[in-house]
């Protein structure tokens, strides 16, 4: 009885053991997350790095929608240049070769013995290529890159476009569906104004593209006694120099008036003059007669 009842207890203790070191193991597991192959993963790799993570999002953060990124963005590109040069006619002959190597071509154009001005049109893309070359025909003086961003004026343009097109579906469908004249009539009118409002956008449009696709370069040429005469006007001299220059252009338009003048002198003046040297004179003749004439005595009154 006694050997049965120490069987008994044993086997209760070796269950409670055994119920102590589940739980415990148990416990471990569910702290520690178990990886694929069911082994338990190491503490710090069941969660990711909050720096490496805060890194990661910062360089791949999106762009905001409707808004395009960088390499989006639309651009219209001006430039202009001034040069000088031994002789201008060989540099302006150079400025269209390069024009037409670069796929573009030369628009107003104005050429003197001394100076000239131009202006070229050259893909965006060969803008920078085309400048550099350009700056190689003279001596560079001035070069000038302008940039206007328009991108927003184009997603304006092309929501307005996809909305209107859709309208003009519409009056079209309304059309196809009306029955009286009245009604297609009047559905003709409200085509007729939504395509032509269609029309200005795409005009638009294509205005704008051709703006960011071409850009246009201003260049002036100069040569090169103009522009060393140019520069020694500057400082006291050159002052003076342009008042003497100054006073002789002004000297100059007054003996051109004073020319310009002389026939209505010789033919209203001089007789004009001689008219009034006859008056003066008659009266210097007038004035001792009249003197003479009231000193003499007066006649006695009458008694």
């Amino acid at each position: 009885m006694y050997r049965q009842l120490r069987w008994v207890a044993a086997a209760g203790v070796a269950l409670a053991l055994a119920g102590c070191s589940a739980s415990e193991s148990g416990g471990e597991s569910a702290a520690m997350p178990m990886s694929a192959d069911g082994r338990q993963a190491a503490p710090n790799q069941g969660a990711p790095n909050q720096d490496s993570a805060g890194k990661a999002g910062q360089e791949k953060a999106p762009v905001p929608a409707g808004q395009p990124g960088i390499a989006d963005r639309k651009l219209v590109r001006t430039a202009s240049m001034e040069l000088t040069a031994p002789n201008v006619a060989d540099v302006i002959s150079q400025v269209r070769v390069l024009t037409q190597g670069a796929a573009g071509y030369t628009g107003q154009e104005s050429t003197q013995e001394t100076r000239a001005t131009i202006n070229v049109v050259v893909p965006s893309e060969r803008l920078d290529g085309v400048l550099d070359q350009l700056g190689k025909l003279g001596k560079q003086i001035r070069r000038e890159i302008t940039a206007t961003d328009v991108t927003e004026q184009l997603v304006d343009v092309d929501s307005r476009l996809a909305t209107q097109r859709a309208s003009v579906e519409r009056i079209r469908a309304l059309l196809a569906r009306a029955t009286s004249v009245s009604e297609i009539t009047s559905v003709e009118s409200e085509l007729t104004s939504r395509e032509a409002e269609l029309e200005s956008l795409l005009k638009r449009r294509e205005s704008l593209a051709g703006s960011v696709a071409m850009s246009t370069i201003s260049l002036q040429v100069k040569a090169e006694t103009v522009a060393a005469a140019e520069e020694s006007r500057s400082g006291f001299f050159g002052g003076l120099t342009g008042g003497w220059d100054a006073f002789l252009t002004f000297g100059g338009g007054l003996l051109t008036v004073l020319g310009a003048m002389a026939p209505f002198l010789l033919v209203f003046g001089v007789p004009a003059a001689a008219l009034v040297w006859w008056l003066r004179k008659r009266r210097r003749v007038q004035e001792p007669a009249m003197a003479g004439a009231s000193d003499l005595p007066s006649a006695p009154p009458l008694d």
